[in-house]
């Protein structure tokens, strides 16, 4: 190199940096040890009044979040926390980490919409409409309130069937007639069988679970037998089998037992299947599955990843290792609210990306507003585009297993692995799927799961943004035609964590529709602003959340009666510091019940004592308990 004025070079490195081909990964600073983050944790965590061990040795014991039975979340992973080697490599056994080499398709995964429009001409403007702008593939949904099985000519009329793969999803009174409905449509075009892909949607455990208790299991089965050998022999691109995990985890599951159960239904149809004489490597081929993407990414990430690699584990076990599992995911539509439904777009969203990182093959982002009726073409419009811009511009499928080596996906893929494969196992030996749904202990069981969610959901541990956090009173919700299908009559129920909360919601709707003025919690407000700020907005939040209308007042005492008389309520809620609470919160709380108030104090019991309260909120009480009895109180009917 050349120097001028004796002056070194200013582009040539120090003589102690490394040479410029290495890169050393925080090279300068010295290396972090986990008691290090344990000492820091342990010092937020006293400041927020927890005790912990001297050494800090339990601190990530206190910060576990307990996702399902058997699988617990730890707060910091590291490389000791890898689990043991198994994932392989993408696009061989046990296709953890992916079922083809490259990951997704140049393109990306197969973006799929879902239609149920009972009106035909809607239906085929709103399918041309998907597939000119981003959709690759057609999921129809036929039967009671949704399409008519004779309209799917007239859905399908313009679509290129050897472009577009259909997905069927008509029930136990449909299936066999769409099935044929379409075979004669190919049939008519004089289209190439064999260009024709799709899945015919038999599953006659999904029903028995999540559609019709009266389903004849047997039927069903047969007729996946009889639809399997019909497409092996006409359209080697069509699926005969789905196995829906969406109608366990609409009912509760965990996401463990979700995985247990489509294990369970798979192998049953694996049995039906070759009984009926099909061959193990056919039989495989002919069943696909559909699983839930919920707005927890990392979990959906880990729960797509573990159901190719527990799939592998039976495909290996049946001499037929080389069949990866097929996979459709589609967002939680149990997930998705009536109230704030906006902050479904965000849901759907969280689920694609966690679907996509997951290695689904295809995926469906439900319309923000299905929970409130039929979707419109705006709605449509952003769930397909939602996918669009997560694989064109968030370019998501251009790396195979992107999650592959996070310690705590991989951590939480083995977990959840372990867990299900336990659950599975257990169905298997009580004698199956269709034995444990029959019999009731599958509803049994997971029921339990479901009401220990309930605890979490009614605490607000697991918070429902715009439901049972953040809610907005003054919201005007979309209107939108109304879904008029008969309710679910599956042995399993349907569930939905915002349920709890809507409804003690519309009671207040309905009390004000009725009587002019929304039932109110009125909140006194003790002390200066920065005393009172924190508490008056938990407690604003959390009866804002049942409905609840929250007028407030400060000041001395007589201001605060004074402003809950005008408020017109029954129930007032003490709002303040513990200090101040010492000194003040007895005389507010004896003359607010002086004037015929239910007083609340905004805190847990125990902090302060004060003589006069009736009751106390606090982070951590069960919300959906005080809610139900401050309407109880004021008066709101059911």
């Amino acid at each position: 190199m050349t120097q001028l004025s004796g002056q070194p070079d200013e582009a040539a490195p120090p003589a102690s940096a490394p040479p410029r081909d290495e890169l050393v990964l925080a090279g300068d600073f010295p290396p972090a040890q986990r008691q290090q983050w344990r000492d820091l944790v342990a010092a937020v965590l006293r400041k927020s009044g927890r005790e912990v061990d001297p050494q800090h040795d339990g601190v990530e014991d206190l910060l576990v979040t307990h996702l399902c039975e058997g699988v617990d979340i730890a707060p910091l992973y590291t490389a000791d926390d890898a689990p043991p080697a198994g994932a392989g490599v993408p696009g061989l056994s046990p296709f953890v980490r992916g079922a083809r080499p490259l990951g997704a398709t140049p393109d990306g995964w197969d973006v799929r919409a879902r239609h149920a429009d009972p009106d035909v001409a809607a239906t085929a403007e709103a399918v041309l409409a998907d597939l000119a702008s981003g959709v690759t593939s057609l999921w129809l949904v036929f039967g009671e309130g949704a399409l008519p099985v004779d309209g799917l000519a007239g859905v399908l009329g313009e679509v290129y069937l050897d472009l577009a793969p259909v997905a069927l999803d008509a029930g136990p009174a449909d299936t066999a007639a769409a099935a044929e409905a379409l075979f004669a449509l190919v049939a008519d075009r004089k289209l190439d069988a064999a260009a024709v892909a799709g899945t015919l949607g038999v599953d006659p455990l999904g029903w028995l679970a999540g559609l019709d208790s009266g389903t004849d299991v047997a039927a069903g089965l047969a007729l996946a037998g009889e639809l399997a050998a019909r497409c092996l022999r006409d359209h080697p691109r069509l699926r005969a089998v789905t196995v829906d995990a969406t109608a366990y985890q609409g009912a509760g599951a965990d996401p463990a037992q979700e995985l247990a159960c489509s294990l369970a239904a798979g192998v049953a149809y694996l049995r039906a299947l070759t009984d009926s004489g099909v061959s193990m490597n056919d039989a495989f081929a002919q069943i696909d599955f559909r699983y839930t993407a919920p707005a927890d990414q990392f979990t959906t990430i880990a729960k797509l990843r573990a159901a190719r690699g527990l799939w592998a584990r039976i495909a290996g076990e049946c001499g037929v290792p080389d069949s990866p599992q097929r996979q459709h995911a589609v967002s939680a539509e149990s997930g998705l609210t009536h109230r704030d439904p906006w902050s479904n777009m965000l849901r759907g969203t969280l689920g694609c990306f966690g679907a996509g990182v997951g290695g689904a093959d295809a995926v469906t982002v439900l319309p923000f507003d299905t929970a409130i009726g039929l979707p419109d073409a705006f709605s449509r419009r952003i769930a397909r585009n939602t996918q669009s811009l997560l694989i064109m511009e968030s370019h998501l499928a251009r790396v195979v297993d992107p999650a592959g080596g996070s310690w705590y996906v991989e951590s939480l893929t083995d977990a959840l692995s372990r867990r299900a494969w336990e659950v599975f196992t257990g169905i298997e030996r009580a004698g199956g799927l269709a034995t444990v749904l029959a019999d009731g202990s599958l509803a049994d069981t997971i029921g339990t799961a479901w009401r220990e969610r309930q605890q979490r959901l009614a605490t607000r541990v697991e918070p429902v943004t715009g439901v049972s956090e953040f809610p907005d009173l003054a919201e005007k919700l979309p209107t939108r035609p109304a879904v008029r299908r008969p309710a679910p009559r599956g042995v399993l129920p349907r569930v939905r964590p915002a349920a709890a909360f809507e409804t003690l919601r519309a009671r207040c709707d309905a009390h004000a529709a009725r009587t002019g003025d929304r039932p109110a919690v009125f909140l006194a407000t003790l002390g200066p602003v920065a005393t009172h700020t924190a508490r008056a907005g938990f407690a604003t939040n959390m009866f804002q959340a049942g409905g609840l209308a929250t007028p407030a007042g400060g000041g001395g005492t007589a201001e605060i009666v004074a402003a809950y008389r005008a408020a017109g309520t029954a129930v007032a809620c003490l709002c303040g510091s513990d200090k101040v609470y010492a000194a003040d919160a007895a005389e507010v709380a004896g003359a607010l019940a002086d004037a015929g108030a239910t007083v609340l104090l905004a805190g847990p019991p125990g902090a302060v004592d004060v003589p006069g309260v009736d009751g106390h909120v606090f982070t951590g009480c069960d919300a959906i308990e005080v809610l139900t009895g401050t309407l109880e109180k004021l008066g709101v009917e059911l």
